[in-house]
């Protein structure tokens, strides 16, 4: 294959497979968009998702090798009218490998927010088949409200840091099933501090990045990446999820389905 002056040799099998995710991304600016539940803005928002976002993301938006589905992606599903997604778009997610789309405007973002929200629709009422169509709530409701209270109340310890009545009021309404689920078992919201003292009393502290029993890393308030070999300097570190990661290697799976139960009913 020639290519700007320079001869590019590539398998047929992955040139085969680069054409098929290449026109697959075409699909949503046609059957995808024609979808009856699609509005005048989503059908124009599917014109934008096809040009900047399909090959990564899908044809409709349920994700590939090379990006996460945004059916299920927790700050889409949250998102009114483009409200977050649009400073996503504006600084992209380096860490993620996802570019920056500085040169989508306000309307266009208003836009692909609708056509996200009709694909969520469609997808939540209309399309089955395994978890990027969602799980039935039934289907997972198989624990014991009672037994759920009692553990959260209980040898949980979960109100030492969480009340019914305030940080997880309504908290089934705010998320899917499969979601809460995932986000009472492996929380990723907050993160942990650590502070390293070395010999000579100098002093950093920031986000922790790495920690084993081989080095430490740490991110500071002013973004400098920093790291120590172990054992050396004395740490410590503040991690807000550490009961949860304690609870994982003692829940019994009864205990999983009988918390989960148990947080349903908080409506």
């Amino acid at each position: 294959m020639k290519h700007g002056g320079l001869f590019l040799s590539l398998p047929v099998a992955a040139l085969s497979g680069f054409l098929a995710v290449a026109l697959q991304a075409l699909a949503p600016a046609n059957s995808v968009a024609a979808h009856p539940v699609m509005s005048a803005e989503a059908q124009r928002g599917a014109n934008v998702f096809a040009s900047n976002c399909a090959f990564c993301h899908g044809p409709t938006a349920k994700g590939t090798a090379s990006g996460v589905s945004l059916i299920d992606s927790s700050l889409v599903r949250h998102d009114k009218g483009g409200d977050l997604i649009g400073e996503v778009l504006r600084d992209g997610r380096s860490d993620k490998g996802m570019p920056p789309f500085p040169s989508l405007n306000t309307t266009q973002v208003t836009e692909l927010a609708a056509f996200l929200h009709a694909r969520i629709a469609i997808t939540d009422s209309v399309e089955t088949g395994g978890p990027r169509g969602g799980y039935q709530l039934q289907k997972l409701l198989t624990g014991s409200v009672q037994a759920g209270k009692q553990f959260f109340d209980g040898q949980g310890g979960c109100t030492k840091c969480h009340s019914v009545t305030g940080d997880l009021a309504g908290i089934a309404k705010k998320f899917r099933p499969v979601e809460l689920e995932a986000r009472f078992l492996y929380p990723s919201a907050k993160v942990a501090v650590a502070t390293v003292t070395l010999p000579s009393g100098k002093v950093f502290k920031g986000i922790l990045q790495h920690r084993d029993p081989f080095y430490i890393s740490l991110i500071d308030a002013n973004g400098h990446y920093h790291s120590w070999l172990q054992p050396g300097p004395k740490v410590s570190v503040t991690d807000p999820l550490e009961a949860h990661v304690k609870l994982l290697s003692r829940y019994t799976d009864k205990e999983v389905h009988d918390v989960f139960a148990y947080l349903e009913t908080l409506q």
